[in-house]
């Protein structure tokens, strides 16, 4: 009988343990969690309604959403897409939904769906599940592995580490004697500081389609954005964080954010639709005849802001104040002094070597029978489910090549 360590109760770590069992009903798999919390971040995803996946099934088409990682997935998503996720689930009691913008959620909007789906799964199959358990060292010694625990040491024959993304580097020193190579680990998936600002007024207020770009730099993104307490939250500017992660903390979090409040509108055409209106809308007020579907307190700030009084009309806007308010809807410069994370979800760009592991099976390249899965190698999805379809495909690919190992 093989023995098997799976390090990290997280989502990875259980997905993990249940596909190497039900590969291999005969092997001894032990989960080890270092806090007493399992399954921490499927209980908080989507407000605690769990994310599960995204309803993007090709395998390229998918890859595109992970600003590290996208390449290789490409070959990971060959053999478990989301498609594979959902019928996974489902076949296994866990009624799935499509939102409209894509991504899928339990039928019971509640992460104890996945959670109990886990839990039972694990006590059917009798996986071993130790919290506050911290695994110290892991030595390898010819044919397997001698894990220190706080008070004894336990050998096994494989080993698979799914503990995560950790905030500061030395979170992975456990490790140190693996001579394993990792990327130092930065923040994604945060929101942006903007106080003070009038802006912060507005707290509550959502924008289907706006266009967000970092000053000075590539980085853009289209998408719905929310106006919070501290400043910007939402998809766009989320995917904005997860694409700039590692430029972003180069400027210590303090750049200039440009809004296109139209969304994908030019100067040009905004202007020719505001004149437009002027010639068909002449006696109408401006304050009262919101456009491109802006929030009517928006509207009435960038109003105030291109001193147009409340009064006037369309007919009576001068150029002045049409350029002005032009300006606004598609230049309005906000300076970002800050991030904060988004609902608790902490997401890292950072960790393991891509270059440590044969992306196919996720072994490490330099210590046959070691494994890794999850966001503790260097690959992060944006928002949207992409991060656990990540763990679920890295935790099938892992099962399926210690099956085959045994098997042959």
């Amino acid at each position: 009988m093989k023995n098997i360590a799976i390090i990290g109760g997280g989502a990875a770590g259980f997905f993990t343990a249940i596909n190497i069992k039900e590969n291999i009903p005969d092997a001894k798999v032990t989960i080890f969690e270092k806090t007493d919390k399992l399954l921490a971040k499927v209980r908080i995803s989507g407000g605690g309604r769990c994310n599960v996946t995204n309803v993007i099934s090709e395998p390229i088409a998918l890859a595109k959403n992970y600003p590290r990682g996208e390449k290789q997935l490409t070959k990971v998503f060959k053999q478990f897409t989301t498609s594979d996720t959902v019928k996974w689930f489902e076949t296994r009691g866990v009624e799935l939904k499509v939102e409209d913008d894509g991504r899928i959620f339990p039928v019971s909007n509640s992460s104890e769906s996945i959670i109990n789906c886990f839990l039972k799964l694990t006590t059917l199959h009798q996986i071993e599940i130790l919290t506050n358990t911290p695994v110290q060292k892991i030595k390898s010694i010819d044919n397997y592995f001698e894990l220190t625990l706080q008070n004894k040491t336990k050998v096994f024959d494989y080993v698979v580490i799914c503990t995560g993304g950790h905030p500061k580097i030395e979170g992975f020193d456990w490790l140190s004697n693996l001579e394993l190579q990792f990327v130092t680990p930065l923040p994604s998936l945060f929101s942006f500081n903007i106080k003070p600002h009038p802006m912060i007024d507005f707290m509550g207020l959502s924008f289907k389609e706006i266009t967000v770009k970092v000053a000075k730099s590539k980085l853009q993104q289209t998408g719905p954005l929310i106006i919070t307490h501290w400043g910007f939250s939402g998809p766009a500017i989320l995917k904005l964080s997860a694409w700039g992660a590692r430029e972003l903390a180069e400027k210590n979090y303090q750049f200039d954010l440009i809004i296109n409040w139209t969304g994908k509108e030019t100067e040009t055409t905004t202007t020719q639709l505001l004149e437009n209106y002027r010639l068909e809308n002449p006696k109408k007020l401006i304050f009262s005849h919101r456009l491109f579907d802006l929030p009517t307190r928006i509207w009435e700030y960038f109003c105030q802001n291109s001193e147009i009084e409340t009064d006037r009309k369309w007919q009576d806007i001068s150029k002045k104040q049409l350029n002005k308010l032009v300006q606004f809807l598609h230049n309005d410069i906000y300076a970002v002094k800050g991030k904060t994370t988004y609902k608790e979800e902490f997401v890292t760009a950072g960790g393991l070597q891509l270059s440590e592991i044969d992306i196919n099976t996720m072994e490490s390249v330099k210590q046959a029978g070691l494994y890794f899965a999850g966001e503790v190698v260097n690959i992060d999805g944006i928002t949207g489910g992409f991060n656990f379809q990540n763990a679920w495909s890295n935790g099938f690919l892992v099962a399926k090549s210690i099956a085959e190992k045994l098997n042959h």
